[in-house]
């Protein structure tokens, strides 16, 4: 299950159970370069640290070299920021980059035992899940909470705490400057004598994201109309359609984060009830993302803004 489609879960069921960039950065297709005995005396050197993480105030004494991530959006961000040799271990989820030490720690149902025979001198969580933070400070561990951003500012935030947490804050700015200046040229160049409406589709249910999310404010750079805006009971951000609603609303891109997951594509789509004749399916706009990317909001947000600026271009064209 992807963390966007766990946040709508979570807020059905009323509780919030959330669990993404990886070694290469993805915004340049460059490895990031080795960390230099000189940089990682001068990063150790900036501890103690204090970050303010969705827990409140952490301090971390050292400069920490066993990290646990439970966290996909998390372990994507530590490895972009240089820091993935730090990592020891990391979710179930967390499947980029590849050779990230994979292991059955779950960020959704979290083990306080489990974690702590990690030996971990710093765990980062999306949501503190049954009493972690408070499980793993009796013996000794120091954990941040990076929850689900949303905003972009949100998911700026989260890095630059990652960057400060493992001594890698001048990695983080270099990341948070590169990812403001790319979405705002994306934007720029985003054509602007259209109003085009579009959809994006969560999971098969249909679940959607409104443009009150952090999905939503990816769309918005581009001047794009969210069909989901108008559905019933679309507060939560996450409203459940009907077939029919986004029939009704023929949308002119649709885009779908369930490809991998679910199998979805313009076939299928197709086949749902009234949507063979929906304008993106005739004129070949639906647009399938890759769900990990499209459910996540680290440094890889670029590459999604870039699938979606290719989509506007097309389409306005």
């Amino acid at each position: 299950m992807s963390p966007l489609r766990t946040v709508v879960a979570g807020a059905l069921l009323g509780v919030v159970a959330l669990a993404g960039c990886g070694q290469t950065d993805e915004t340049s297709g460059a490895a990031p370069a080795a960390t230099p005995t000189g940089a990682t005396s001068a990063a150790a050197s900036a501890f103690p640290v204090t970050v303010q993480a969705g827990n409140g105030a952490v301090t971390i004494a050292t400069r920490p070299e066993r990290i646990v991530s439970l966290s996909p959006t998390a372990t994507e961000t530590l490895y972009a920021l240089g820091a993935g040799s730090q990592v020891t271990a990391v979710d179930d989820q967390s499947n980029y980059p590849a050779d990230a030490p994979k292991t059955a720690l779950s960020g959704f149902k979290p083990n306080v035992e489990a974690i702590a025979a990690a030996k971990p001198d710093l765990v980062v969580l999306s949501n503190d899940i049954d009493g972690v933070v408070a499980g793993l400070a009796k013996v000794g561990v120091p954990v941040l909470v990076e929850p689900a951003a949303n905003t972009l500012d949100e998911a700026y935030d989260e890095i630059t705490d990652l960057g400060a947490a493992t001594g890698n804050a001048e990695k983080a700015t270099e990341i948070v400057t590169g990812m403001k200046r790319e979405l705002d040229q994306l934007a720029a160049a985003a054509p602007k004598d259209k109003k085009l409406t579009y959809y994006h589709e969560l999971d098969t249910t249909p679940y959607a994201a409104t443009s009150s999310t952090f999905l939503g404010q990816i769309y918005g750079l581009f001047g794009l109309v969210n069909v989901a805006d108008e559905a019933p009971d679309a507060a939560g951000g996450y409203p459940k359609l009907s077939a029919e609603f986004v029939a009704k609303a023929d949308p002119a891109l649709i885009f779908l984060g369930d490809t991998k997951c679910c199998g979805q594509n313009k076939d299928a789509l197709a086949k749902r009830p009234g949507w063979s004749e929906l304008s993106a399916i005739k004129n070949d706009s639906v647009i399938e993302l890759d769900d990990d990317i499209a459910s996540r909001w680290g440094p890889r947000v670029v590459d999604l803004a870039k699938t979606v600026g290719e989509a506007v271009q097309k389409a306005a064209s």
